[in-house]
């Protein structure tokens, strides 16, 4: 079974783009998607509507725009690395 991918994306047409690139490229893995930052680390953490959500599940990597609203990206990235379990969960920054 293939881990999912994060993406933490504001903007629907960069997401379906990403989604496009997806299917060409044949990529297996299912492909969440998050469209700010709270809602990104509420994911992760597995906390508020995510609390069923087990903590130790983590995405393969985690595609993060920094220009995002609520919580930017470089505060996500910060609470990922500060955060033990997730602290090397590979992450890829967009601009």
């Amino acid at each position: 079974m293939h881990k999912e991918i994060l993406l933490v994306e504001d903007n629907p047409d960069d997401v379906e783009l990403t989604r496009l690139a997806f299917d060409e490229a044949k990529i297996a893995n299912r492909l969440v998607v998050m469209g700010d930052g709270a809602e990104a680390l509420d994911y992760l953490f597995a906390r508020g509507r995510y609390s069923d959500r087990d903590p130790n599940d983590l995405p393969s990597i985690v595609l993060l725009d920094l220009n995002l609203p609520k919580v930017d990206g470089r505060e996500v990235l910060q609470a990922i690395r500060a955060h033990e379990p997730t602290r090397t969960l590979p992450v890829g920054v967009l601009t």
